[in-house]
């Protein structure tokens, strides 16, 4: 890594992360909510530092847009899973697993990115639709698909997990601040079970950007003006730091936008 020595371990030194070219050189690594927003500057990040990907999304169409650029920029082609988490089955998750098996024989890195906010909504109008389309794009479909792929995962040298997370546990944020607190619970679990308790050890990560300027976001906030809060692409140095090498040996690093990390090695 460039500049190692001058940066500091938590999120806001790691913006100025700047790796070597092939820091994810013959890493086969997942990312959800690929299409668009972070998932897909995140993706290209990958991509560009060597890492041969598997991209999930529900939007096919914009799916396709991002194996196109990736392929104009001359990096490896990625696989596209087309799914969409509101509705996807057990056997759905097992099939994408089973891809990545019969493709690459092993996985090197799974992030949990995909999400959907739903609705901001009074607590007495929420609703039940809402609430569980929620809670399967952000809970369900992240737990199941992480569960099975950590045999594939145990299979790496340096396997790792992480999850985009946000800190969203206030006023009218319903179902979707209830899944990411349990996204935030797994990651604990997972890290006490697969690192601190595991012979075979699978470091895990967690990254809350704070805003970021999302299609997400525009929605739920339309009245921001643009540039209110940074690019996608500007975020990627935490991403890319936590999923490469150079993090080797911290069973948990959590890095937030405007506090310093937390972790355990």
């Amino acid at each position: 890594m460039t500049g190692h020595t001058k940066l500091k371990i938590d999120y806001q030194g790691l913006l100025g992360y700047k790796p070597r070219a092939d820091l994810l050189a013959g890493r086969v690594i997942l990312v959800t909510g690929a299409a668009d927003g972070i998932g897909r500057a995140v993706a290209l990040a990958y991509a560009a530092h060597g890492a041969r990907l598997i991209l999930l999304d529900w939007n096919r169409k914009a799916l396709d847009h991002v194996h196109a650029e990736i392929g104009n920029l001359g990096f490896a082609e990625p696989v596209l899973c087309p799914i969409d988490f509101s509705g996807v089955t057990i056997d759905g998750l097992r099939d994408v697993v089973r891809l990545v098996e019969e493709r690459f024989g092993a996985l090197d890195g799974l992030l949990n990115n995909a999400s959907w906010i739903g609705a901001l909504s009074p607590f007495e109008h929420y609703a039940p639709k809402t609430w569980l389309k929620v809670m399967n794009i952000n809970l369900a479909a992240p737990f199941f698909l992480t569960q099975w792929c950590m045999p594939v995962l145990r299979k790496a040298v340096d396997p790792v997990i992480g999850f985009s997370l946000h800190a969203t546990s206030r006023a009218y944020w319903g179902g979707f601040a209830m899944a990411k607190a349990g996204q935030e619970a797994l990651l604990h679990v997972l890290a006490e079970e697969y690192h601190q308790q595991s012979s075979q050890p699978v470091r895990m990560f967690g990254i809350d950007t704070g805003p970021v300027m999302t299609a997400g976001r525009r929605q739920h906030y339309p009245g921001e003006a643009p540039g209110t809060h940074p690019a996608p692409e500007s975020v990627t140095g935490p991403y890319l730091y936590a999923m490469g090498p150079d993090a080797a040996g911290q069973s948990l690093l959590v890095l937030r936008q405007g506090l310093t990390s937390s972790g355990a090695t």
